[in-house]
């Protein structure tokens, strides 16, 4: 398996300072976001092919790849010109996202409120239907560059469900386009005790649309979930070893939201529950 994690789990400090930290963890892939890694803020016209070389030159050199490229803008904002700003942002790490050694560009569905907090208002059909238009948009930029769209569900956000995610890849049918998947993210106070259920269901109905695993862990305390370490919480990792990992050698698993002491017995954890990529590498050749 490749296992790894968000690098922005980690304190921000300098290159050589960050893939050092991250080679002493014993992974070997993360999720990298400019601007929450390093004391920068990526706009337009930032990023160069020369800049993305040096990273990805820096990351390979510890033995480290970079499977993710974040960046976790609002594609939905209310106000047009920073929705655009947002997009514009997004197609530039798409057109570097190879630079970089990566051929992916993440992203989460964004709010309807110009500040990030919840609101039902993402629940709509409006909300959906400007989520689509934005997705339509990065997918047909990144066709262009042959680099993937990875779209992040969350229960707070217009791609809060199966059923939406379902619409989403029926309305964007472009292999361009491919989901993030963090089964946590699709769980709730009030239907975590279905979570075989939707879980089964958002594997059946999309399974063959997921190129990366976010994997953490939660508890239930005051109605609310709250994370944990894994293998510490509830979600239900066997499932999703059997009914997707398993199916998905080599497939890339991000460690997210995880405390840097908890990196250790957390990828522990991972091992333990089985590593396909082995029996592949065993077969005759």
């Amino acid at each position: 398996m490749n296992i790894g994690i968000r690098a922005h789990d980690l304190p921000k400090q300098t290159l050589s300072d960050l893939v050092s930290d991250l080679s002493s963890r014993q992974i070997n892939t993360v999720q990298l976001a400019l601007g929450k890694s390093f004391d920068l803020t990526p706009e337009t016209g930032f990023i160069t092919p020369g800049l993305a070389n040096h990273i990805q030159t820096a990351f390979s050199k510890k033995g480290l790849r970079i499977s993710v490229l974040g960046c976790y803008v609002n594609i939905i904002h209310p106000d047009q010109q920073k929705r655009q700003r947002a997009l514009t942002l997004f197609k530039e790490h798409l057109k570097y996202a190879r630079d970089f050694g990566c051929s992916i560009v993440g992203t989460e569905t964004g709010n309807v409120n110009a500040e990030i907090v919840y609101t039902e208002e993402n629940f709509t059909e409006k909300a959906f239907a400007d989520m689509v238009e934005s997705v339509k948009e990065l997918v047909l930029e990144a066709e262009n560059f042959g680099v993937i769209v990875g779209i992040e569900p969350g229960v707070n956000h217009p791609l809060h469900s199966v059923d939406k995610v379902r619409r989403l890849v029926n309305a964007v049918p472009s292999n361009n386009l491919q989901i993030i998947f963090d089964p946590v993210n699709l769980l709730t106070s009030d239907n975590y005790h279905n979570q075989r259920e939707i879980l089964s269901s958002a594997i059946s109905e999309w399974g063959d649309k997921v190129a990366v695993i976010h994997a953490k862990d939660f508890v239930v305390e005051d109605d609310r979930l709250k994370f944990a370490p894994l293998g510490k919480g509830l979600l239900d990792y066997q499932l999703i070893f059997e009914q997707l990992i398993d199916k998905k050698p080599y497939i890339d698993i991000i460690m997210d939201e995880i405390h840097a002491k908890d990196i250790e017995a957390s990828l522990a954890f991972i091992e333990s529950l089985g590593n396909v990529g082995s029996t592949i590498s065993n077969q005759p050749r």
